[in-house]
């Protein structure tokens, strides 16, 4: 108990004796300002949007392999490009863009749709299908698919300006711009047993350290 003592209190430079370490602040439970506010209700299940659902690709074949790699990549694209135009009403995406993706066969140099990745995000021992494509003014749109009973299934809708995009065990890592220099925001998109796909589960704004560019010789 001794040797405890003078390992929380620290002893006094040369004698050995303890030493004060000062007055620790008291803990206080977090005080919670304008109480009788009435608080926002919480979303229903209705009202969860369709990107925080599987949504199951129609036009594409079922997959009887169980492979996601053996679908080209292209004839999910273009499902999931005239799906999501029916959704929303209008174009998925710009008409420019459209028009790329639509002879991305033949002009691989102006195709928007980066090379397929495939990981194992819901923990099944199979790959699922990471889809990026870029849009304009710098934003990817990022799809991630699945198989469920052989059906192509969408489980990941996101638009983003990332500065980069990583894959880490089952997590999805976006880190974007901010206003706040010194600042980046970090995007955690994970696998949901509940509502089996990919939600966000954590924004947060990220110190990072810049390295300065150097100056060029005068």
């Amino acid at each position: 108990m001794a040797v405890g003592g003078l390992l929380l209190s620290g002893c006094t430079e040369g004698t050995g004796e303890p030493k004060s370490a000062g007055r620790t602040a008291a803990a206080s439970a977090p005080a919670r300002l304008w109480p009788d506010r009435s608080p926002a209700p919480q979303p229903s299940t209705d009202e969860v949007g369709a990107r925080e659902r599987p949504s199951p690709l129609r036009g594409v074949p079922r997959v009887r392999s169980g492979d996601l790699r053996t679908v080209p990549l292209l004839t999910i694209v273009k499902a999931q490009v005239l799906a999501g135009s029916e959704v929303k009403g209008s174009p998925e995406f710009d008409p420019a863009v459209t028009e790329k993706i639509e002879h991305c066969a033949t002009d691989r140099k102006r195709c928007p749709v980066r090379a397929p990745q495939y990981r194992d995000l819901n923990g099944d021992g199979k790959d699922e299908l990471i889809v990026g494509i870029e849009a304009t003014n710098h934003v990817l749109a990022l799809w991630v698919f699945t198989l469920k009973d052989g059906v192509v299934t969408r489980i990941m809708d996101a638009d983003t300006t990332p500065l980069s995009v990583e894959v880490t065990g089952g997590d999805v890592i976006l880190r974007e711009p901010t206003g706040t220099p010194g600042y980046d925001l970090r995007t955690v998109y994970s696998w949901d047993k509940r509502t089996q796909s990919m939600i966000l589960r954590v924004m947060e704004f990220d110190e990072v350290a810049r390295t300065a560019s150097p100056k060029s010789a005068s």
